[in-house]
């Protein structure tokens, strides 16, 4: 019976450490050094289950790229403009910091609420294509329980209903 105890103790200040950890910074990953534009492409998908991007298909090489599709966001009328209200859309995310806002290309991080991790997500101005191509990928692990899918969706939904 004190074993049991024991082990209780031990997962309740496991997780009181782990929460600790998160809420201090020390699961946010490093921030990575090859973002933004290069070539006209937004950086490939993560090797592993931890990504989507809207390019993801122009990577044949990766494991991922299947896995990683998601589609690009649609605008109709000026690109900038499009940008801009998706800019305000992304300001507006909670637990989101926007690192970068340029016309053609944005760049915010996006915390988890409980432990912290980072996940970096960017958009790209494709004019000739009339689209937005996105990427969001998670810094750390393995796999993110579909949590970068689901940002990307529900950031498009807001899009398509015109919020900012």
């Amino acid at each position: 019976m004190k074993i049991i105890g024991y082990i209780a103790v031990l997962l309740v200040t496991l997780a009181v450490l782990l929460l600790g950890a998160g809420q201090l910074g020390f699961l946010a990953g490093q921030t990575p050094t090859d973002l933004g534009v290069r070539q006209h492409r937004l950086k490939p998908p993560s090797l592993t289950p931890n990504s989507v991007s809207s390019q993801a298909a122009l990577y044949l090489e990766n494991p991922q790229r299947v896995d990683a599709e998601v589609a690009p966001l649609s605008y109709t009328g000026d690109g900038k403009a499009a940008m801009a209200r998706l800019a305000g859309i992304v300001g507006n995310m909670p637990r989101t910091t926007m690192v970068t806002r340029e016309p053609a290309y944005l760049y915010a991080q996006c915390k988890t609420p409980w432990l912290g991790f980072t996940d970096d997500l960017e958009f790209m101005l494709d004019e000739p294509a009339g689209v937005i191509q996105v990427r969001s990928a998670s810094r750390l692990g393995k796999g993110d329980m579909g949590v970068n899918r689901k940002r990307v969706e529900t950031l498009r939904q807001q899009f398509e209903q015109g919020g900012a």
